[in-house]
């Protein structure tokens, strides 16, 4: 029976990656997000290039109604989930917490734990079939705070209590879930932070070499391909420069 992926947020960035490597590994593909014009050029994309069965579903994660609407209109012949790939999420604006914008804070924690939540939730039958596997997309964010971040880093945080919740009361289905943490990655994800801001956006990777979104995507896809009784619960990615959240070493490598 062909395997099934469940990817949100899958327009760009990692989302995107994740939905190309496995389409090119034979997996069905169920693709997410907020911009249709996005899924459909995907879809076509990806049918034609790897003759595999792409599904759309156009919605905004942080509405819990529109997510279980939407799950609600899949197809009959699709009765099971193998894989869920929870990585819809963002962050908004990098100002001190005092002056910071609570609109920024609210559509950070709308989008990175609610709408986890709500897929999370709404796919649980589907994913129970399949004795499945969750994989979160957390961040280094999760793991260490840093200045100016504190609602994006404790957006991030829940995704590691979540995750850690999740694998203990998912145990006894024989469904996996592994939080997998990227650090610095080049994507729109500085963009959208800035809001458009394009010389902020790129002075973020000035002085290294962050991480692709491929880089990421074929670390999720090892994680997926391990046998029955292995789960990686918990990976943390980073750049050869970046040691923590906020440490990135920008300088020339010592001979």
């Amino acid at each position: 029976m062909k395997k099934i992926v469940f990817i949100t947020g899958a327009t760009s960035g990692i989302g995107k990656a994740c939905a190309e490597k496995f389409a090119a590994n034979n997996f069905d593909i169920i693709i997410t997000g907020r911009r249709n014009e996005r899924l459909i050029s995907l879809k076509n994309e990806l049918e034609n290039a790897y003759h595999i069965n792409v599904h759309t579903l156009c919605f905004d994660v942080q509405h819990k109604q529109e997510v279980f609407d939407a799950v609600a209109r899949l197809p009959e012949n699709i009765s099971y989930i193998d894989i869920l790939i929870n990585n819809a999420g963002l962050a908004l604006g990098k100002d001190a917490f005092d002056i910071a914008d609570i609109a920024d804070w609210e559509t950070m924690m709308h989008t990175n734990v609610d709408g986890l939540l709500y897929v999370s939730r709404a796919l649980m039958p589907l994913i129970k079939k399949a004795k499945g596997h969750i994989i979160n997309i957390g961040s280094v964010a999760g793991k260490n705070v840093y200045e100016n971040g504190a609602v994006y880093c404790a957006s991030k945080f829940a995704v590691d209590a979540v995750s850690r919740g999740m694998r203990m009361d998912l145990a006894k289905f024989g469904i996996k879930v592994t939080s997998v943490n990227p650090g610095a990655v080049e994507t729109e994800f500085s963009l959208v932070r800035f809001k458009g801001n394009e010389n902020k956006a790129d002075a973020t990777y000035i002085g290294f070499e962050p991480l692709t979104a491929e880089n990421v995507a074929e670390s999720i896809f090892y994680c997926t391909q391990l046998p029955v009784n292995v789960c990686i619960n918990d990976l943390t990615i980073s750049c050869l420069k970046q040691a923590e959240a906020s440490f990135i070493y920008k300088g020339d490598f010592v001979e």
